[in-house]
């Protein structure tokens, strides 16, 4: 039986992030919108009218879209629930992420295609047997290993189960991002000491803090190994990304809504040249440690391979925030265009700009673009720096406006 392609995944939680994706070479993206998904409250959600447009976008762009509708549904989140769904329907998102049966079922009345999503915990053959009665592609548990995946994907292939389409089911996995103390994401912590739930959308990372230890008795405190005890590293599979694939998975997705398109041109990059590195039989030790490089220069909390190795305990991130080697400072925003020169204009609103800086543009049409200014024009003349309120031009190939937002990327200082 022939084998699908590797369908790369990336995550879209702004118009910056979803151009970044497209132009880093993922197949298919995921999105949120309103409340109704794990990310409301760390990234400001795309509304229901934003479907359309996201819809539109992919389809020019020839990349899939994913709707994740992957919260825990109350009784007063129906309503909601059925108008999203029926706007997923009128403009042909290619399938919803879902964990909660209110959203399987409507799904299934309205013939929309359906995603289990990980919220779900789907870690052995049966629970995949059972969920292939509603999805056609189903996202594994985090946890698992290795091993643990493969013999799942062996057992799809050796009994031939289907999904709703009546094509074999197909398996996703995890392949680099945040992970967290929860299993699969589903965690009350925050619930529990802020009344914001994790699995409303409304995490407020409490894991992420450093916590002291005190002795009852004696009141003493420790700073246990001044690690962030409950923050585990990122999941970085670049690595093992060979062994991941010869698993026999479908689709490898990228964690991140919440992460800037920075993050998601160069995440999604790695992994795209990574996977035809497997496929042309180029994938070297050299070529891995260059990716790991230039992972690191964006958002991370430090890496490790999370549980496809069989590591029995987590590795923790020691400083809180991100580990990126490279740090990117907001300088000021897009002022205008002129098309038949193809120059744009930033004005600065904080900050300095020199010749050699490296600058760094994002926006809805031009995703992520990094460049470093070998000359710079300030105010219509060659300058040797630009201050507040000057206005600086360079060629560029996109349009540009207000929501472009223009960065210098400087070197991080780390621990």
């Amino acid at each position: 039986m022939k084998k699908n392609k590797i369908e790369l995944l990336s995550p879209a939680g702004s118009y910056d992030s979803l151009q970044a994706a497209i132009n880093g070479g993922a197949d298919a993206v995921y999105f949120g919108v309103e409340q109704l998904n794990m990310r409301a409250k760390s990234v400001s959600s795309f509304c229901v009218d934003d479907i359309e447009y996201i819809a539109a976008i992919c389809s020019a762009n020839n990349i899939k879209a994913y709707l994740t509708l992957n919260t825990i549904i109350y009784g007063h989140d129906l309503q909601l629930l059925h108008g999203i769904l029926n706007q997923v329907k009128k403009h042909g998102i290619d399938a919803v992420i879902a964990s909660d049966f209110a959203v399987i079922e409507q799904c299934r009345q309205m013939g929309i295609p359906l995603h289990i999503s990980t919220q779900a915990n789907v870690s052995n053959i049966e629970a995949v047997q059972f969920f292939s009665r509603f999805a056609d592609v189903i996202v594994l548990a985090r946890e698992l290993t290795l091993k643990q995946v493969h013999d799942i994907c062996s057992e799809v292939r050796r009994t031939g189960i289907k999904g709703v389409s009546g094509e074999l089911i197909k398996i996703e996995v995890f392949i680099h991002g945040a992970l967290c103390m929860a299993v699969s994401g589903k965690c009350y912590m925050s619930l529990h000491t802020q009344n914001a739930s994790a699995n409303r959308g409304a995490c407020t990372q409490n894991c992420r803090r450093p916590y002291l230890v005190k002795d009852a008795e004696t009141q003493e405190e420790l700073l246990i190994d001044n690690e962030y005890i409950m923050s585990p590293k990122d999941l970085c599979t670049i690595g093992v990304l060979d062994q991941i694939i010869r698993c026999g998975v479908d689709v490898l997705k990228i964690e991140g809504r919440s992460k800037g398109a920075d993050y998601l041109l160069v995440t999604t990059q790695c992994y795209r040249e990574a996977i035809q590195a497997i496929g042309s039989n180029n994938y070297t030790p050299e070529k891995i440690d260059g990716w790991i490089n230039r992972l690191s220069t964006v958002y991370n909390r430090g890496f490790w391979e999370g549980y496809y190795l069989g590591h029995k305990l987590g590795e923790w991130t020691s400083q809180p925030g991100s580990a990126a080697t490279e740090k990117k400072i907001y300088v000021g925003r897009g002022s205008n265009y002129y098309p038949k020169i193809g120059i744009a204009e930033f004005t600065i609103e904080t900050g300095t700009i020199k010749p050699g800086d490296t600058l760094m543009v994002t926006g809805p049409l031009c995703g992520m673009i990094k460049e470093k200014a070998e000359t710079l024009v300030v105010n219509g003349t060659e300058g040797n720096e630009a201050l507040k309120g000057d206005k600086i031009t360079f060629p560029f190939g996109v349009k540009v406006g207000s929501q472009d937002k223009l960065y210098k990327i400087v070197e991080a200082v780390n621990g």
